[in-house]
């Protein structure tokens, strides 16, 4: 059954975003709306009054009213492969033509190459010889992540279906499952990366919290605007969006000053933790603000620590000042002391201005006093022994 309250897990990385490089690999029906929609970056919107050739113009995947045996279904290859810890099945706007039941299956594939050729067409739906291809593939006995569950109409107060998963394995590919058929607005595909660290050489320069290898918000002080996992998508922000934005501070000074080394004086200030994808040794930082040009950070620092999997959890619990997680108990250091921000502009830190404490864990990029930052590079080297 759904779950009605907000899940923890939601907190975590999309795996399955256009954003991250998801992608339909085949869908059964197209007709009204094309099942690429399900993994837009941005939320469901309302065209009034629109309509295509097909009917009303849709913001999600919406097949038509089967008049023939079966159910509708997609197949979706993860931007990210992974470990999921939950689904969001959201179908807002879709008010009395949401899909009443759906499932979810998932297997982990080498390759994709023996899908047929994709076509995103609205209006379309798979050919005989197609559905003879994808039988051959048996998608239908991968295995259930989510049984066959009810959903409910896309109003805002139960368009979001949430569905914990239980599982630590790692995937690659999911079949969603309609029945029989209907829409759904986004599928959102909660998780962790799980990349093959074995294949990194030890002297071999990565981005230590790229979504890519495993990195993962674990704490924040305010998301007002957007969320600080935004920090570390793949490619360049693409709008202020697409980035960490924290609300302004109500409590700031009536008229600013200059401190001695050059930053406004402040005393507030916003953070956000993350848990590395492997222990590492941080030697080269990127802060990019890009598009954040009346809105960006005077200053930011980034601290390290070495945390367990258990005091990571107990920090994270809520905290009655700090429901995103409370982690100033721990002993955190300087590998970027207080660093100078500018507007729409990616800052490089590297040799002396970069601080070697160590393997590390974790980071906290702390923002001063408040603003936007687009996109957050820890180039290291993984450390021996980085099992955390």
């Amino acid at each position: 059954m759904a779950s009605t309250n907000i899940p923890s897990f939601v907190e975590l990385n999309d795996l399955a975003c256009k954003k991250v490089g998801g992608e339909i690999l085949f869908a059964t029906d197209d007709w009204f709306a094309v099942a690429e929609n399900l993994l837009q970056d941005n939320d469901p919107v309302w065209w009034e009054g629109e309509f295509t050739l097909f009917g009303k113009r849709m913001d999600g995947w919406e097949t038509r009213r089967k008049r023939i045996p079966g159910h509708d279904w997609c197949i979706i290859k993860l931007g990210i492969p992974g470990v999921i810890h939950g689904f969001d099945v959201n179908t807002r706007f879709f008010t009395g033509n949401f899909t009443p039941r759906m499932s979810i299956q998932a297997a982990c594939l080498e390759s994709d190459e023996d899908f047929p050729q994709r076509s995103s067409e609205m209006g379309s739906k798979a050919s005989e010889e197609e559905l003879e291809e994808m039988k051959k593939l048996h998608t239908e006995d991968w295995e259930e992540l989510v049984s066959m569950q009810p959903l409910r109409a896309g109003i805002p107060e139960t368009c979001h279906n949430y569905f914990r998963v239980n599982s630590a394995k790692r995937w690659t590919h999911l079949r969603l499952n309609m029945f029989p058929d209907g829409g759904i607005a986004r599928l959102r595909v909660y998780g962790e990366a799980q990349p093959r660290w074995e294949g990194i050489r030890p002297n071999e320069l990565v981005d230590l919290v790229a979504i890519e290898n495993g990195g993962v918000c674990v704490g924040y002080s305010n998301a007002h605007f957007c969320h600080p996992r935004n920090l570390i998508t793949k490619a360049r922000s693409v709008t202020m969006a697409d980035g960490w934005e924290t609300a302004r501070k109500l409590d700031r000074p009536a008229v600013l000053e200059l401190g001695e080394n050059g930053v406004l004086k402040y005393t507030g200030c916003d953070w956000c933790v993350f848990r590395l994808g492997t222990r590492g040794i941080i030697e080269k930082i990127e802060v990019d603000t890009n598009h954040f040009k009346g809105n960006f950070p005077d200053s930011c620092t980034i601290e390290g620590c070495v945390l367990t999997l258990e005091e990571e959890q107990r920090a994270r619990a809520p905290h009655p000042e700090r429901p995103h997680g409370d982690f100033d108990a721990f002993q955190w250091k300087a590998i970027l002391p207080i660093a100078k921000l500018s507007a729409h502009k990616r800052h490089f830190f590297k040799g002396s201005a970069v601080t070697v404490v160590g393997p590390v864990t974790h980071i906290r990029l702390t923002l001063r006093p408040d603003g936007g930052i687009s996109r957050l590079r820890l180039w290291g080297h993984k450390a021996a022994n980085a099992n955390l």
